[in-house]
């Protein structure tokens, strides 16, 4: 197994009848301000810097954002925060990300989410959760020179700590940190999703300093990469 076979078995899923729906309803529907784009319509798997000593877990696909894009946290608001702290922090190459010919490189960062497809109203059920668990636990153990695990919302959280097996399971909180085996870490952020950012939940001093707090667990420079 190596990343690339698995992102041509994610993107070629239709386990879950009715993401598989959803997202090509949305797909096909669309949204006013995107008309004349073509929509991604399918699965979407993580990506980023094979080697990266962060990896950053979400949710799931935006709808309108990487549903749309075939890219994870792209697209959107929710995109927008995420992308700008990991380029203040030094691992992006650039500030936005709008889509996947968009020339943004990530070093030492690897962007992905436990379900692969955008689930009506962000709320997979929890079969489709493990129906997706086999591709997310792939990914993982793929990703070898993974030091810091930043969950981004509970969700993100509960399903690393289900990878590893941590038992009694840590309670989510923003800035939290869960040591895990061989020297790694999990940390805690509120997620980059609209409902936070929009009411002040979680500002971007807040994403900057637990994106910083994951860069020293991981042995990286936070403004050098």
């Amino acid at each position: 197994m190596s990343l690339g076979r698995l992102e041509r078995e994610i993107t070629a899923c239709r386990l879950c009848p009715r993401l598989v729906r959803w997202r090509e309803k949305v797909a096909k529907e669309k949204k006013a301000a995107y008309q004349k784009e073509e929509y991604w319509g399918r699965p979407v798997p993580g990506w980023g810097d094979p080697q990266a000593k962060l990896v950053v877990v979400g949710l799931a696909p935006g709808a309108h954002g990487a549903n749309r894009t075939g890219r994870m946290f792209t697209g959107d608001q929710s995109g927008r925060w995420l992308y700008r702290a990991l380029w203040k922090a030094g691992w992006g190459s650039r500030e936005g990300s709008v889509g996947r010919q968009d020339g943004l490189v990530l070093t030492h960062v690897w962007v992905t989410a436990p379900v692969k497809c955008a689930p009506p109203d962000n709320r997979p059920t929890p079969q489709e959760r493990d129906r997706c668990g086999d591709f997310f636990q792939k990914e993982l153990r793929l990703l070898t020179s993974a030091r810091v695990y930043l969950a981004l919302g509970g969700f993100g959280f509960e399903a690393v700590t289900r990878f590893f097996g941590l038992r009694p399971k840590p309670k989510f909180g923003h800035g939290v940190e869960v040591a895990l085996p061989g020297g790694r870490w999990l940390l805690g952020s509120y997620h980059v999703s609209q409902q936070n950012t929009f009411t002040g939940r979680l500002t971007e001093a807040m994403l900057n300093r637990v994106m910083a707090q994951a860069g020293r667990r991981a042995g990286l420079s936070a403004g050098k990469g």
